[in-house]
């Protein structure tokens, strides 16, 4: 099959021919559709955050089963699924007690850059290539362990499929599971890509007002206007904090940080109003730090919590953002940017890199 394959942090993607094995036990062989273009796939690619090499990237994506390893009992050939790249085992404390997000298994995949039992399924030449996050969607067809897969609705396109695997949960997630209740509170996003414009759909569904999105790229401002967001800042044209108390005299009840940048972060925090919180979705490079003055936490009351994968339990929390979609609550195909064959792939992390509006897709069945 034809896959992206880094050979080398900082380097271009090279398209070219690799190996996959059949499933193995509890395994699925799913034919890609669509793969969303992730700045966490940017992360890995310039060395940001490291992974074994070489890999074949992509993490978001939405396809077909075409095959099934022994033992899998959930999905069977011509089945719709999005892949997760948090597959929850069921078995550790997390995903007891209904946080898999923080399932210890995945971190498995991570180090070992293999499936859940720690190897590969991927070859080229006789070398051993390796999965990123267990997914590695960028390519023709993948093999994933079958608790790496949520169903998908026959209405809902491939692409929307994709983009809700990462982009969406993470953003709308924040949102509904992490700040909760929030009508009439004030919430600012700083960052308006993919994640941060699903945290404005959150923000809508759950009547957040005022709604503030800061950005440095006009268009996505624009974006963000027209996906419910009130009021936006540029931040390569104005004071982020004395545009957002002109908005919010008081402060900000709720600071959500899509981006990843130690700037923007205290930027935030500095934002809210005594007894905000400032909700961290966006990665950075491995060891990334921010400063927070100690007094402020303790006199305002002001916190910081971390959010991965949107918080989110996505067997339950997927199919519920595709009922919203469906039930048009949740506007996603606004969301979907330019797309792109997947000889174009390092075009797509070109766009990426300078501001493009909605979230890129790879269509790797696309000819140029």
């Amino acid at each position: 099959m034809r896959a992206a394959l880094l050979k080398r942090f900082g380097t271009p993607l090279v398209v070219s021919d690799v190996e996959l094995d059949e499933p193995h036990a509890e395994e699925v062989l799913v034919r890609v559709e669509a793969a969303g273009v992730c700045h966490s796939d940017q992360h890995y690619l310039t060395g940001d955050l490291r992974c074994p090499l070489p890999v074949v990237p992509g993490h978001e994506g939405a396809g077909v089963v075409e095959a099934v390893g022994p033992g899998v009992t959930r999905f069977s050939p011509g089945d719709r699924v999005g892949l997760m790249w948090r597959p929850r085992c069921g078995q550790c404390r997390y995903c007891l007690v209904g946080r898999p997000a923080l399932c210890e298994a995945a971190g498995i995949q991570a180090s070992s850059g293999g499936l859940l039992d720690g190897t590969t399924r991927l070859h080229s030449g006789g070398e051993r290539v390796h999965h990123l996050l267990g997914v590695s969607c960028f390519a023709e067809y993948c093999v994933v362990s079958e608790r790496a897969l949520v169903p998908v609705p026959a209405e809902v396109p491939a692409e929307i499929a994709a983009i809700a695997g990462c982009a969406v949960v993470t953003g709308v997630g924040a949102v509904l599971n992490v700040v909760g209740r929030c009508a009439g509170d004030g919430i600012v996003i700083f960052g308006a890509g993919g994640v941060g414009l699903s945290s404005v759909l959150g923000a809508v569904l759950e009547g957040a007002n005022p709604i503030v999105v800061v950005d440095v790229v006009p268009e996505r401002l624009e974006m963000a206007m027209k996906l419910g967001a009130t009021h936006t800042v540029d931040a390569s044209r104005e004071d982020v904090a004395e545009a957002l108390r002109e908005i919010r005299p008081g402060g900000m009840e709720w600071a959500i940080e899509a981006i990843g940048r130690p700037a923007t972060l205290e930027t935030a925090i500095d934002v809210l109003r005594p007894g905000g919180t400032l909700v961290a979705v966006g990665l950075g490079a491995v060891g990334t730090t921010f400063d927070v003055p100690l007094n402020m936490l303790v006199q305002r009351e002001k916190r910081v919590v971390g959010s991965l994968y949107g918080s989110a339990n996505p067997l339950i929390d997927l199919p519920r953002l595709f009922d919203l979609y469906l039930a048009g609550r949740l506007p996603l195909d606004a969301l979907i940017g330019r797309r792109y064959p997947l000889d174009h792939i390092n075009e797509a992390f070109a766009d990426l890199t300078h501001g493009s509006v909605g979230r890129g897709i790879v269509l790797p069945w696309e000819s140029q």
